[in-house]
């Protein structure tokens, strides 16, 4: 990147300051004679001086004007040339704004290139904490400068230099009282500008450890609960808000200060107007329009100066800043843009054995972490890597995460060191102890390494292929990447397949090679599909469900599920699921929002319900706040009762002190609201309160017919109707295809239900669609809504399912169980069998199915062999084996 501002400027947006520029200069001439025309009014238009009426306007005695019309077209010329410079400040200010806004959005994205293009070691000094503002907001400023730059200054100086002329030419001695405390500006003000300026630079510095301590704060904010330090962090923070608090205050004091000292000169301007000015009218050296519009253009004068003033001060705010910034982004031993960008003319194959010849690397404390080690390994082979210090560098070092200090690797007989990440990034695979995962589905997490480039365009229609072309062109304008972002970046070749479907069997064997298929085929049960843009699936899973039901009729499992029935009342759902007989899909019909429904309610009165819900909720209030008032928030009735939370017993229990059974209707509507959200959460069946005889679930099943008759048609798509023979929208598939729903207090009940629903998923041959709908899971942040060994196993499958040349695993399976372990090695070592692995184990006992062993102590290579061999000798080996 360019270290200058304005070089970086010039570089990128010439010809957009020059357009700039040049309107900038076309605005002075009608601005002269914007000034000039008050003079005119006063003087002939209104006192008529030295002009003789009528007026012929044009010369040509076509047009000739009484005093009245005259002035009148005077005010009219006036007014057509405030819009014509209003016009000019229009046009130059848009352009200024979509040059700021171009320029900032290269800067941030070349910003963005450069840190993509950092050595990985730098992550460890430089927190996101100090890196996202400089990218995000201390640019901000900088591209709003951009703009201006040229422009404002040229725009603004030269309506200086068009109003002081203006006014040499109406009278000198205005004009120098006019700039005579102008030096004085110029002096006093950018020195307290500057010091603004140092403490603003240092309120930025302490903003970034804000930043990085609240970052800090929500990483480890497990360690704050573990070991009460909240205290401690809130003390920290505090100090750290003080500093920015009193920086602050100082920049008020300097700031305020220049604002009064610019407009106490400013208002100086017109006592010396009125005085010179006036005493020369008196004198008759000067005619009152020429005192008038001295006086307006000196008014004028106060807006540029402003500018002026502000725009130094933003000028070198915004060099500071820039250089500031871009420093900070300049890295030692940064890769050039071309690592990440040049694809090769022919495809590169790393299918070979790997040579390490003389590598070195050292730490920040220049301590050797790797010493001269020189390593071969053959093609194919299955490598395990255990000992000391260097292992895990050594294999970051073969996938291009770490660079050597000195040394070469060779792949293939390719230099690693001279490749392009599109080489060794599609053809190498590295998993460390730990993976990020990306927030977004498990699907795109677990294809991430197949998406190097726009493989297939989306088809668009020509208003959306419009407005993408215009988009893209904008990309190319900001300097920003012109890739199609929507496109299909998938490379199915690299997996070994040509099309969704097969890439989809693919996936599923790299999750089962992570022992992770077990998890997203669970994850998929409890997803939910689009019966309209997947109308086999959905019909297939409704041949579950009938499936299903059949073999729940054999036996001792009848009893196990109660289904869903039109015409019966199920026990084992809400009042809400039985009342509506379908699920919500959008907020409409949600538990907390039934109680103040119009449909609802009107629906209850029908039936007589509405009053009896009151009670009910009453009642049932009454009984927890008994129960629970001395129980701790962690009791078992809790989850019994789980439709109120402990935190919410307090209020409860003041609701019913200020409530009678027998005045119920006279409570503020939000008490009755609450009241009657409790009865639409009742499981007569688990709760077994005594609520809801025969009679009341009779009602219910009238208030079902009505509710779904009378459903207004705006809130039709907000239900999913229960239909043994539909699919239900917005159940997930194991709802679909329980149809119903678990019978309360039967024993192992979800244990017996779950081997009956495997066994019909695996008959209907479902379980690889339902692992697909798996993939769209939502990870969460950083995969939070997975454990620990998921996210992992997540990422041993994102490595397999790309198949590289050489899988490079450093202690991957570390936060699996031992069985786990066992399996995804098993698994991996039987897929690796024809190609290149190269795993760092902790255990030396875990290698004995690798066909090489490599042994390094202290950044040395101290032995190597197979495992029967290094196993039988004295060695290094043999006594991790027996410390194991």
């Amino acid at each position: 990147m360019e270290k200058n501002l304005y070089r970086f400027i010039l570089k990128h947006s010439l010809k957009q300051q020059i357009t700039i520029t040049l309107l900038s200069l076309a605005s002075f001439i009608p601005y002269y004679y914007y000034l000039s025309m008050p003079k005119a009014i006063v003087n002939q238009g209104i006192q008529g001086k030295d002009i003789q009426f009528p007026v012929d306007l044009l010369g040509l005695g076509l047009i000739r004007l009484d005093h009245t019309h005259y002035l009148l077209a005077l005010c009219v010329g006036f007014l057509g040339l405030v819009l014509v410079q209003q016009a000019f400040k229009y046009v130059i200010n848009f352009f200024q704004g979509v040059t700021s806004e171009r320029m900032l959005r290269r800067l941030r994205y070349d910003l963005y290139a450069q840190m993509l293009r950092f050595p990985l070691p730098t992550f460890r000094r430089t927190s996101q904490g100090e890196i996202i503002p400089m990218i995000i907001a201390e640019v901000e400023p900088i591209g709003g400068f951009i703009g201006e730059s040229f422009a404002l200054p040229i725009f603004q100086g030269g309506m200086l230099l068009v109003i002081f002329t203006f006014l040499l030419v109406q009278n000198p001695f205005m004009a120098l009282a006019a700039v005579a405390l102008y030096p004085i500006q110029f002096y006093f003000v950018p020195k307290m500008q500057a010091k603004v300026r140092a403490l603003g630079r240092e309120r930025i510095r302490n903003q970034r450890r804000l930043s990085d301590r609240i970052g800090e704060t929500v990483s480890g904010m497990v360690e704050v609960h573990t070991h009460d330090v909240s205290s401690r962090m809130q003390a920290e923070f505090t100090a750290r808000l003080g500093i920015s608090y009193w920086i602050r205050v100082e920049i008020f004091q300097r700031k305020f200060m220049i604002k009064f000292l610019n407009n106490f000169i400013q208002q100086l301007g017109p006592f010396f107007f009125y005085a010179i000015g006036g005493y020369l009218a008196i004198r008759g050296q000067l005619d009152v329009g020429t005192v008038v519009a001295a006086v307006s253009a000196h008014k004028e004068m106060a807006a540029p100066w402003k500018e002026l003033l502000n725009h130094y001060q933003n000028r070198e705010d915004s060099k500071q800043k820039y250089e500031q910034v871009v420093t900070q982004f300049e890295q030692e031993r940064m890769l050039p843009p071309e690592y990440q960008l040049d694809e090769p003319e022919t495809p590169v194959d790393l299918g070979g054995a790997i040579s390490v010849s003389g590598v070195s690397l050292h730490d920040d404390q220049e301590n050797a972490i790797l010493d001269n080690l020189t390593i071969t390994v053959p093609w194919p082979a299955r490598v395990a890597v255990v000992g000391g210090v260097g292992r895990d560098e050594l294999l970051q070092l073969l996938a291009r995460t770490l660079e050597p200090d000195r040394g070469k690797i060779l792949i293939n007989g390719q230099d690693t060191g001279a490749l392009p990440e599109t080489v060794t990034g599609r053809r190498l695979a590295y998993v460390g102890s730990t993976s990020h995962i990306f927030n977004a589905t498990l699907g795109d997490n677990l294809f991430l390494g197949l998406r190097h480039r726009p493989q297939k365009s989306p088809e668009r229609t020509p208003d959306q292929q419009s407005r993408f072309e215009k988009e893209i062109g904008e990309a190319i304008a900001s300097g920003n990447c012109p890739f199609d972002p929507e496109a299909d970046w998938t490379d199915y070749k690299a997996a070994g397949a040509d099309a969704p479907d097969s890439l989809t069997v693919r996936a599923i064997d790299a999750l089962r090679a992570a022992a992770f298929d077990e998890d997203v085929f669970q994850l998929g049960m409890r997803g939910s599909i689009d019966p309209e843009v997947q109308p086999d699936m959905a019909q297939r899973v409704l041949e579950a469900r009938r499936a299903f039901r059949v073999e729940l009729t054999n036996g001792a499992l009848a009893d196990l599920v109660e289904s869903w029935d039109p015409a019966k009342y199920n026990t084992n759902a809400t009042v809400a699921e039985n009342l509506m007989f379908g699920t919500a899909r959008n907020s409409i019909y949600q538990d907390d929002n039934l109680a103040r429904d119009p449909h609802i309610l009107s629906v209850l009165d029908m039936v007589g319900l509405r009053r009896r819900f009151l009670e009910i909720g009453h009642e049932v209030a009454s009984t927890m706040v008994e129960l629970f008032a001395d129980l701790p928030p962690d009791h078992e009735f809790f989850q019994q009762f789980s439709f109120i939370a402990s935190d919410d017993l307090p209020d409860y229990k003041d609701l019913l002190l200020r409530s009678r059974p027998d005045a119920l209707d006279q409570l503020p509507e939000a008490d009755r609201v609450r009241l009657m959200s409790l009865p639409f959460k009742l499981v007569l069946a688990r709760h077994r309160l005594g609520h809801f005889d025969a009679s009341e679930r009779e009602a219910i099943l009238r208030a079902r017919e009505i509710f779904a008759r009378t459903l207004p048609d705006d809130r039709r798509n907000a239900i999913a109707f229960f239909d043994p023979e539909q699919f239900t929208v917005s159940s997930s598939i194991v709802d679909n295809i329980l149809f119903g729903r678990v019978a309360y207090g039967q024993a192992q009940a979800q244990e017996k239900i779950g081997r009956v629903m495997a066994d019909v998923v695996a008959q209907m041959e479902l379980r690889e669609p339902i692992i697909a709908v798996g993939f769209q899971f939502e990870v969460g942040i950083a995969g939070a809504r997975l454990t620990a060994a998921q996210r992992q196993k997540l990422a041993i499958a994102r490595s397999v399912v790309k198949q590289p040349d050489w899988l490079l695993l450093s202690e991957a399976t570390a936060a699996l169980d031992p069985r786990s372990q066992a399996a995804v090695m098993a698994e991996v070592l039987e897929r690796r069998k024809d190609r290149g692995l190269v795993w760092s184990l902790q255990r030396a006992a875990d290698c004995s199915g690798f066909d090489q062993i490599l042994v390094i102590e202290g950044g040395k290579l101290v032995q190597s062999g197979s495992y029967s061999d290094l196993s039988g000798r004295q060695g290094r080996f043999r006594q991790l084996l027996e410390h194991a």
